[in-house]
């Protein structure tokens, strides 16, 4: 590993701008800081929703999750560097099978909530779906990896379904939206 930081502070950013892992400097809302920021979040996220009490398969899991995005933001760090592959998207599509394959089908949209780590979950999950909104902002100008945003898409799916399982670990029920119309007050 090559530096480590003995100071936090270094004053460079006070102008607004950063520096990226290649030693070149960014506007602090430049597109490739927003997509690094919106990682770190979901990053950030994941860790909250980590901190409850989480079936072993669902901790051991997102844990690894948590690497990958850091991973993932040190590659949008690094401009041309490619560290997310197929392999990571391949693993999130088989955690994502072994996951749903106990679920019963889907026949009504989930609101996000049921318990705290569901919610959690669930609020990751829509981190997620910024940060790669906001990859697919920066892939509009700059070159980016495709498997980086294939590796959001499914992260964001396996979230959701990860969510669900939650609530069947904790033997609750899910949260069911029901259409405003179907209660109108009167």
């Amino acid at each position: 590993m090559g530096h480590r930081l003995s100071k936090i502070y270094t004053r460079t950013g006070d102008d607004g701008t950063t520096g990226l892992a290649d030693g070149s400097r960014v506007g602090k809302a430049d597109a490739r800081m927003e997509a690094i920021g919106a990682v770190d979040e979901a990053n950030c996220a994941l860790g909250i929703t980590l901190a409850g009490s989480l079936p072993a398969e669902i901790a051991a899991c997102l844990t690894r999750v948590q690497h990958q995005l850091f991973d993932l933001g040190g590659e949008l760090a690094l401009p041309g560097q490619t560290i997310i592959s197929a392999g990571e998207v391949e693993w999130l599509e088989s955690q994502l099978d072994a996951f749903n394959a106990e679920l019963s089908p889907l026949r009504e949209f989930i609101l996000p909530g049921g318990s705290p780590a569901v919610a959690l979950c669930h609020q990751a999950r829509a981190m997620c779906r910024r940060a790669e909104r906001r990859v697919v902002q920066l892939a509009a100008d700059q070159a980016v990896n495709p498997e980086t945003l294939r590796y959001l898409n499914r992260l964001s799916d396996l979230l959701f379904v990860v969510a669900r399982n939650l609530v069947r670990a904790e033997g609750g029920a899910e949260v069911l939206w029901e259409h405003a119309s179907l209660e109108k007050p009167e």
